[in-house]
């Protein structure tokens, strides 16, 4: 898999993380916000860069049984990872206002919840027989950047660009299952 499709990969999964950190970023007081962006980045990052890991380790003792579908495999973890993202981005969620995204075990929580999609991804980069260590490096920065700007603009994009992450995290995830898909088949 090229660079640009491993980046296109690690910006479709930074979004859940993006779209948590705006919303922190307008509940975390001004004094602390570096601090919050900092931690919330790091957490996010490390989490998003270990769910791969643990997919493709999984996902390697599988990988002989399901070469002749690794294509569909990938398309629809890729595919249903997308849609859900879509669709959690289209849905209202009352919740997500009230929570208190500051306090350290919130923080660890959000950061397994926004990196369980990770997870999948790890299988398909096994499904594919694709090296794990450049993709996992690329995630983890990648969604390191996208978490610490999130809570630092936050304030400011909420609104505007919250919910619309998602859906085009989700909209680039399904556009590498179906180039994947398509690759395989001509």
């Amino acid at each position: 898999m090229n660079f640009i499709a491993v980046l296109l990969i690690a910006i479709g999964l930074a979004m859940d993380a993006f779209a948590v950190s705006i919303s922190a970023g307008v509940k975390v007081p001004k004094g602390s916000k570096i601090r919050t962006a900092l931690i919330m980045a790091l957490v996010f990052g490390l989490f998003q860069a270990l769910m791969p890991v643990i997919g493709w380790t999984l996902g390697t003792g599988f990988a002989d049984y399901v070469d002749a579908w690794d294509h569909w495999i990938a398309f629809i973890l890729l595919s249903a990872i997308g849609l859900k993202m879509i669709y959690e981005g289209l849905s209202e969620s009352e919740g997500d206002e009230e929570r208190n995204v500051t306090n350290g075990v919130i923080i660890l929580i959000l950061g397994i919840a926004t990196s369980i999609d990770a997870l999948a991804v790890g299988f398909t980069f096994a499904f594919l027989n694709e090296p794990i260590l450049i993709p996992v490096l690329i995630i983890g920065i990648v969604t390191f950047l996208f978490s610490f700007a999130g809570v630092i603009f936050g304030e400011k994009f909420r609104d505007l660009i919250g919910r619309k992450a998602e859906i085009l995290g989700g909209l680039v995830l399904i556009g590498i299952g179906v180039k994947i898909l398509a690759e395989s088949l001509i």
